[in-house]
């Protein structure tokens, strides 16, 4: 096993936003978390990469408690990509993926660096951006170099907050393909936080539905999306279909769609 978490709470002053979180991934396992706003998806992700400190509970990585790693040595097991991140300064492409080297570096980056940086750039597309400032790019582009700086860090286990939130579904395919091959040739593990039940359902091994901070459902995607599920976590009338063993959710209307439009 990867990665654990037993027991975790968390709490945003009184109100309790995380509550008795279990679960597990394994190597080269890409878990993706569920739930409509608000559930508790993007607090599991910080308190994982220890941006927050839970309330209670632990989080093991290979059987050692992250609350224990010093900052260094968790910047090398995890790599975390926000949903989106500002720059005030101007910096190029290259430099803010070479950034993704950090933990390895003793003062300047060596030639390996600079060799797995263009090699990431290449995997995600990004060779004709390596020069241009960041704060030119649009929302897609940033977000994809975010993921290229992650994959650049060389972590075991990535955390992805809303990955394809930005792009166009061409750009939501390629990315979610990178990250499936990294996770099955190189045995990362995967935590990605994401609202497409239809992607979700695609490209991961296993899925949590969160429902108010709580586990509601967790297990492979055909027994996570489900009608049942969808109506009871998000509210949602939903025809599930089966395509090729993997769900695909077709929405029919919200439960409270009592709307009256006057003309």
């Amino acid at each position: 096993m990867k990665l654990k978490i037993q027991g975790l709470n968390f709490r945003y002053n009184d109100r309790l936003v995380l509550e008795d979180i279990n679960l597990e991934v394994e190597e080269g396992e890409i878990l993706t978390l569920l739930g409509p706003n608000g559930s508790g998806k993007t607090t599991l992700l910080r308190c994982i990469v220890r941006i927050l400190n839970p309330e209670r509970g632990c989080i093991f990585i290979d059987e050692k408690q992250i609350s224990k790693m010093k900052r260094e040595q968790l910047a090398r097991k995890i790599g975390y990509v926000p949903q989106s991140e500002s720059s005030s300064f101007p910096v190029t492409v290259f430099d803010t993926v070479l950034m993704g080297r950090k933990p390895y570096l003793s003062w300047n980056p060596t030639f390996k660096d600079f060799r797995i940086v263009s090699e990431v750039l290449h995997l995600l597309g990004l060779e004709e951006f390596a020069l241009r400032d960041l704060n030119e790019l649009s929302g897609g582009e940033k977000q994809k170099v975010l993921i290229a700086r992650t994959i650049a860090q060389g972590p075991e286990i990535m955390l992805l907050d809303e990955p394809t939130s930005s792009l166009d579904l061409k750009h939501q395919l390629e990315v979610l393909e990178v990250v499936r091959s990294l996770a099955k040739e190189k045995g990362i593990s995967v935590i990605m936080a994401m609202h497409d039940l239809n992607l979700a359902s695609r490209y991961s091994d296993k899925l949590v539905m969160l429902k108010n901070g709580k586990i509601f459902s967790i297990g492979t995607p055909e027994k996570v999306v489900t009608s049942e599920n969808i109506k009871s976590v998000y509210g949602v009338e939903a025809t599930v279909y089966n395509h090729l063993q993997t769900p695909y959710v077709v929405p029919e209307k919200p439960l409270s769609a009592n709307f009256i439009i006057k003309t």
